[in-house]
């Protein structure tokens, strides 16, 4: 049987982010066009902190759904919010066609003190389930190798379980490079009666100093034996990205086949690397 046989009933999104430029809106569109290779789920879009890309994240959502004809969620952050501007953001998208939303808590926006009406995600899916019913399929973020913020593992998991409780239909992690990390968190929430998706985030490997660097400000782990090696091989790109590739393409393939229910890839606005990805673990369209 192949890859893409045994794995047709996981679902797979791509994640990107407001570019800035006409420039990195032009790339973007043509990434995008590319990854409908892997007939998503659907796509995603970030939304900066505080709502600081607010409006070209609704507009980048709008065009991607209307110009690729796949459901498109955008990402909503709540801290530093009002029930107000939260309410008229939600009736703007359903009034759209949108039907998926991920849910989040968000960073505190730089120099400010209050978060406003939200203090955490749960409070924000509370509010969604109870303005809009089911209108919305509501993904919230996990953490296999627990928040940075948390105080403690269990303290992590009691936060995680509030989100769903609160109404969350499905989960997207954190992106990871230790696959035992998840599989102890997919368990660690069936023991607390957890009973929803729970995506991984996957991270292409392709730059390993923005990688440190990305990794380092959201506490997600680079194994030692993985940092070593891409240390060793300095400036060489080409080497960097073959050996990310062999990495991840493996990390990949042990989630699945270990029963994960699909993959959420952080793109960075890229196709190359995803489809990389997709074409050594057989998941392309034919």
């Amino acid at each position: 049987m192949s890859s893409q046989a045994h794995w047709s009933q996981k679902n797979f999104s791509c994640e990107f982010f407001p570019p800035i430029t006409a420039e990195g809106v032009a790339k973007l569109q043509a990434a995008r066009e590319k990854l409908l290779a892997l007939r998503p789920a659907y796509f995603s879009v970030t939304y900066g902190a505080g709502g600081s890309t607010r409006d070209r994240t609704v507009e980048l959502v709008l065009d991607t759904q209307a110009h690729s004809g796949i459901p498109t969620a955008p990402h909503l952050t709540c801290i530093a919010s009002t029930q107000d501007s939260v309410r008229e953001l939600l009736n703007h998208y359903r009034a759209r066609g949108i039907r998926r939303i991920v849910a989040l808590r968000g960073d505190m926006p730089s120099g400010m003190r209050d978060p406003g009406e939200f203090r955490y995600a749960n409070e924000l899916v509370s509010f969604i389930r109870a303005e809009y019913g089911d209108h919305f399929h509501l993904e919230v973020a996990a953490y296999p190798e627990y928040h940075p913020q948390a105080s403690s593992p269990e303290k992590d998991l009691e936060n995680f379980k509030r989100k769903v409780d609160a109404g969350a239909n499905s989960a997207i992690t954190q992106y990871f490079y230790n696959a035992d990390a998840y599989f102890r968190f997919v368990d660690d929430c069936s023991r607390l009666g957890l009973d929803l998706p729970i995506v991984p985030g996957i991270m292409p490997i392709t730059n390993f100093t923005q990688l440190a660097r990305f990794s380092d400000h959201c506490g997600a782990e680079i194994p030692r034996w993985i940092r070593k090696r891409m240390e060793s091989f300095g400036d060489d790109r080409d080497a960097i990205r073959a050996f990310g590739l062999d990495v991840v393409a493996g990390l990949c393939q042990r989630l699945l086949e270990g029963g994960a229910p699909g993959l959420h890839f952080y793109t960075m606005n890229l196709a190359g690397p995803t489809l990389a990805l997709c074409e050594r673990l057989g998941l392309m369209a034919a």
